[in-house]
């Protein structure tokens, strides 16, 4: 907070206000956090005295200055002098590691203690005169006030924010960019300056040749340094760096890593003496060529990737991180600054080959705005200045492969109020988008290089939404005459859906890619055309491996499931996609299917026939035709049948064959119905018509006759309602029999009949007729009246 406070007076703003308004505005906040916010009564003290413990030889007794009083405390640190400033934890204090109270060591009183850098949470690069196995004395640069709060003393006292920034607005990976943002958010200035330069007589190009070889590098800039001097940072740098999470190295370093956060824009800096020939050549590299990295490692480099090059080698992967003989040591004299824009996707792909995804390369593959390499550049020279680290040469190479013309949209103030359902002003609007970086001339809207993901006149108005406030944007009922509903076919599946759910099913989902092995486990033929699927080119599995062609498989092994976990009932269903792959066509068929499977007591054949006839009575299916079917060998031969309408296939239906019960490992008969969804919404009654009730009475006639016993009875219903007339309103079987007085290779069936007329009372000579008729063509077929 202190370093955006540079850029955007944020100071009168608490960090809760601060962190829910900058997530309004667009920039999430995640958190928040005060530093040292933990430490409790560690104050700064001096040592007025050291004595040897009277009773160990190890320890010290000191008594220390904490400005209100002198408190004695116990220590066992060689590397203290009298006159040094200290943290001095008091009794009843807190830190990190716990609470501090007073006590005795070998008999002697202490009133508490003296602080390393390690208890306060700190390393040697946060204070590099500090010691790392000792008492942290304060340097010259932290203020020795006696009694002053340690995190007041040594600059722990920041509050740290964290944001999430999406992969689309790289511009607020900055100090800079956040600023930005809250400049808009809160209606303050902007205060970015321009960065002073100094430096010495001279130019770049005196020491450097700068050749930009391959159009993935957009643009480089380099400068030079002389007379490098190699030093620790100062405290407010080092305090920067490590609230932003950075670990201070030394000057030049710590240069690159602050303009990278300030900026958003990664830097790099090379000893200028490992750079063979004086030259910069940013191309591709050479098959199999290597570098060995700042890490360590050496690397394998191909031809995809952009490298740094000098006259001979690599000297870093352009984007990611630099080689190994490329760093700053501490005899560097003269040095290269480097701040270049290279293509956001080659970055991504090197360092995902290398395995080194960096600070640096995260930023790169989210699409830099190449016109921020010279400001950062400069910042880095005008710090170097600042922290009497070198001499500028004054003059810096700027090399732009290419140059993009700024975007102009236009600002339609009608077109966003109508798009936002708002009534905002056209002036607001301009100062919104002003406030954001945006140039408005009239109507005509420059975008800023930095905003590339703002590409629409929805882009424009999506930024005055945020900064207006999506809050102040008032509620009302969508427009349009237009509203969303369902279509026939989807209210088709839905009526499915919630048929099956009536008649006390469970709707299951099941993945659309099964093993090769489900085929065998319901005796697919091995020449079977389901055989032929789909292979999948990255599979979780082979059990994943294949796109199914029939989804039976997948309902018998939710029956196993349940059946295994002891569930010893269950009724099944899914709206299930097959894929069928089609000659000459990249992309299968895909065809869906109703599948239910159930088992269980009270379950049978006829039980789920009586589901499936239910639902198609539902859909507006009627008159449906049942074959026997003896040939699919995943179920029973003789419980098995075709279901067809017109001719035309809708489905199967049966009892698991047993073989397959026993690849499934179910110990109960089970049954599946595979149902043709797209045949039988092609037949479904698309609009039902109203039938007022009757006027007048029916009549009804029980008839008793007698078929061979292997002579389907839905052929004597057909033949019954084909020859009865219209006055037949409805046929019932209500009984099957076989036995006593029923000749051995026969069967009795008898149905129940009712006749009504809509137009008068049916007389008995009108019912007789229908009968007559009816016992005429049954006769046909040698069905004959039971005696």
């Amino acid at each position: 907070m202190k370093w955006l406070n540079d850029y955007v007076d944020i100071s009168g703003i608490a960090p809760r206000e601060f962190a829910e308004e900058m997530t309004m505005s667009g920039s999430k906040v995640e958190g928040f956090e005060h530093e040292g916010e933990v430490l409790d009564r560690v104050v700064v003290g001096k040592v007025l005295s050291l004595e040897k413990h009277p009773d160990a030889d190890k320890l010290l007794v000191c008594q220390i200055d904490v400005g209100a009083e002198t408190v004695q405390i116990v220590t066992g640190a060689q590397n203290l002098t009298v006159g040094d400033y200290i943290p001095v934890a008091l009794d009843n204090s807190t830190l990190p590691g716990g609470k501090i109270k007073k006590g005795k060591l070998r008999g002697v009183e202490s009133f508490g203690m003296l602080c390393s850098l390690s208890e306060l949470e700190l390393t040697q690069n946060d204070f590099p005169t500090a010691i790392t196995d000792g008492i942290f004395v304060l340097d010259d640069e932290c203020k020795k006030v006696l009694g002053m709060d340690i995190r007041e003393s040594i600059g722990l006292n920041d509050c740290k924010v964290e944001f999430e920034i999406t992969s689309n607005r790289p511009d607020c990976l900055s100090v800079i960019g956040l600023a930005r943002e809250a400049a808009a958010t809160f209606s303050k200035p902007l205060m970015v300056k321009k960065p002073q330069i100094k430096g010495i007589e001279g130019s770049a190009e005196e020491y450097l040749k700068i050749s930009i070889k391959d159009e993935l590098c957009s643009r480089y800039c380099g400068a030079i340094v002389k007379n490098v001097r190699i030093k620790p940072s100062p405290l407010w740098l080092r305090e920067r760096l490590r609230t932003s999470g950075v670990r201070p190295i030394n000057n030049i370093v710590d240069i690159t890593n602050y303009v990278m956060l300030e900026y958003g824009h990664p830097m790099h800096a090379f000893d200028y003496k490992y750079i063979e020939g004086g030259e910069i050549n940013v191309r591709r590299a050479a098959e199999g060529e290597k570098i060995t990295t700042l890490d360590g490692t050496e690397r394998a480099l191909d031809g995809s990737m952009l490298v740094i090059a000098d006259a001979k080698k690599p000297v870093a992967v352009a984007g990611v991180m630099g080689g190994e003989y490329s760093g700053i040591m501490d005899d560097t004299q003269t040095l290269v600054f480097e701040a270049a824009c290279f293509d956001g996707a080659s970055v991504r792909l090197s360092a995902k080959k290398l395995g080194m995804r960096t600070d640096s390369s995260s930023r790169f593959e989210k699409g830099l705005d190449n016109s921020n390499c010279p400001p950062a550049l400069e910042r880095a020279l005008e710090l170097v200045e600042l922290l009497d680290a070198g001499e500028v040469v004054t003059e810096y190479i700027d090399c732009a492969a290419k140059k993009s013309e700024p975007l102009k949209l236009v600002l339609d103030a009608e077109y966003t109020n109508r798009f936002l359902g708002t009534d905002i002003s056209k002036k607001r609007m301009e100062e919104i988008l002003a406030s954001l970086g945006f140039e408005v001339n009239g109507d005509e809207v420059t975008v800023p290089s930095f905003r590339t993901d703002v590409a629409h006149k929805a882009d424009i108005a999506e930024e005055i939404a945020r900064i207006y406030g999506y809050n102040n944007i008032p509620s009302t009922v969508m427009g349009g005459s237009s509203r969303g509903k369902l279509n026939s076919k989807q209210m088709f599946k839905k009526t499915v859906s919630e048929s099956l759910l009536a008649l006390g099913m469970s709707e299951i989902m099941t993945y659309s890619f099964i093993s090769p092995k489900y085929y065998d486990k319901i005796r697919l033929p091995g020449d079977s055309t389901l055989r032929n699927s789909l292979s999948i080119s990255n599979p979780l599995g082979e059990d994943t491996s294949i796109m199914r062609t029939t989804a039976i498989p997948s309902m018998l092994e939710i029956l196993s499931k349940n059946y295994s976990c002891r569930n010893m009932k269950a009724s099944l269903f899914e709206i299930a996609r097959e894929y069928v792959p089609v000659d000459g066509c990249e992309l299968p068929l895909e065809n869906e299917k109703i599948l239910l499977g159930m088992y269980g007591e009270g379950c049978d054949f006829y039980t789920l026939k009586g589901v499936v006839e239910e639902l198609l009575l539902k859909i507006g299916i009627a008159d449906i035709d049942v074959t026997a079917e003896k040939s699919d060998t995943a179920f029973h031969q003789g419980r098995c049948a075709i279901l067809s309408v017109g001719g035309e296939y809708l489905g199967i239906i049966g009892e698991a064959h047993p073989a397959v019960l026993d690849n499934y490992e179910l110990g109960i008969k089970a049954y599946i119905a595979s149902l043709d969804l797209e045949a039988i919404y092609k037949n479904r009654l698309s609009q039902k018509q109203y039938k007022p009730l009757p006027k007048f009475p029916a009549s009804t006639r029980d008839l008793a006759l007698v078929c061979d016993r292997d002579f389907p009875v839905l052929a004597i219903e057909k033949t019954i309602k084909a020859s009865a007339g219209k006055l037949l309103e409805s046929v019932s079987l209500f009984d099957i029999y076989t036995g006593d007085r029923i000749e051995e290779d026969k069967k009795s069936v008898a149905y129940s009949l009712t006749f009504r007329s809509h137009e008068e009372t049916l007389t008995v000579e009108q019912a007789d007729a229908s009968m007559k008729r009816i016992l005429k063509a049954l006769a046909v077929l040698d069905v004959t009246i039971r005696a």
